[in-house]
């Protein structure tokens, strides 16, 4: 695929999840009758614009997200209509109902991501159930057999220095490794007894993971109805959300900076997954409207959980903050910001080196 067109495609998905996004804080702030001057698809100049009772449809020349105009909302004091009552604007509203507008977005990202899952899990018919995580063979000059690993042993728990996690899957192993590469202590299953063993993990410079040098027994296929591909789902999305928050809190802790990927990398896996079928990418898109759902819910300022979390600390105190003290705030997490997308793009390139 050329590189224009993967570009093409990567616009659009990211496109998709932003005003899906945006579109949930419309229709919250028209519900509670916050006066909304403009819905964009796209960024720039207008190309074309339809007024729509009070509200003008826009579609803008550079295909990147989107946005609405809320009357109150900053930046959008000098060009709405001074005749709009106050009770009409995002700051007029009660806070409860103000949070709702702000969550709105992150919501139907959710949502998106959740009639997706449902839809994929509905078209294949069937799910991949993890294996247990026994081993099946223990492959030459790894990491596994240096520590002792055997052919039949069950790994039921995993602990790190900083975590541990009792094994219900093989999944769960795969994934603990990536966060937790070095001084591993195994509890396995061996003739009915347990028995620990140590390791650090190798990693795979081609495949940018941790690997033991085990396998374990392909995952069960279960074939599902219509009916019951609702609740699997539910369960892959509510799994996608958990994924993420999971990885936010070792985020925090420090834990798996080196797996944080901006755009370059976003951009590199869009124009893998393209190349796979129409199923692939809508799970992309279910998958990274959940990062952004989860991600903008951070409490973090310019993100609607910052603006979440300054509208409960102004009912708290009950008075609006100093303007300075919001201006000093919103800078700090902007910075924030910019420097987590720079670190992640830095991870991306070094992974193209």
């Amino acid at each position: 695929m050329s590189g224009v067109l993967s570009f093409i495609y990567f616009i659009l998905i990211l496109s998709v999840i932003i005003i899906v996004h945006e579109l949930g804080h419309l229709i919250a702030a028209k519900k509670f009758n916050v006066y909304c001057k403009e819905f964009s698809i796209g960024m720039g100049p207008v190309v074309w614009q339809k007024q729509k009772g009070e509200t003008a449809w826009s579609i803008r020349a550079f295909p990147i997200g989107g946005f609405v105009a809320m009357a109150g909302e900053e930046g959008e004091e000098e060009d709405t209509d001074e005749d709009i009552p106050f009770e009409r604007t995002i700051n007029g509203i009660s806070p409860l109902k103000q949070i709702v507008v702000m969550g709105a977005g992150a919501f139907m990202n959710i949502v998106l991501a959740w009639l997706i899952f449902i839809g994929i899990t509905a078209w294949q018919g069937a799910v991949s159930v993890p294996s247990k995580a026994i081993v099946q063979t223990v492959a030459p000059n790894y990491p596994a057999e240096k520590a002792g690993f055997q052919v039949g042993d069950e790994v039921v728990k995993i602990q790190s220095k900083e975590e541990s996690i009792n094994v219900k899957s093989s999944d769960d192993v795969v994934e603990f490794i990536q966060y937790y590469p070095q001084d591993l202590t195994f509890t396995v299953l061996r003739d009915n007894k347990e028995v620990k063993l140590h390791m650090d993990a190798q990693y795979n410079e081609e495949d940018n993971i941790y690997q033991m040098g085990v396998q374990y027994p392909q995952g069960e296929i279960k074939k599902l109805t219509l009916l019951e591909s609702i609740p699997y789902g539910t369960e892959r999305m509510i799994d996608s959300v958990k994924s993420v928050i999971d990885a936010l809190g070792k985020l925090i802790q420090g834990v798996g900076l080196q797996n944080l990927s901006g755009p370059v990398g976003i951009y590199n896996v869009t124009a893998e997954i393209t190349q796979a079928g129409f199923i692939p990418v809508l799970a992309l898109i279910a998958l990274l409207s959940v990062n952004i759902g989860v991600m903008n819910l951070v409490p973090i300022p310019i993100l609607d959980g910052g603006r979440i979390f300054i509208i409960l600390i102004e009912t708290l105190i009950g008075r609006k903050l100093n303007e300075k003290v919001q201006t000093a705030v919103m800078m700090a997490g902007l910075i924030l910001i910019v420097g987590l997308m720079v670190f992640a793009t830095w991870n991306d390139v070094v992974r193209l080196l």
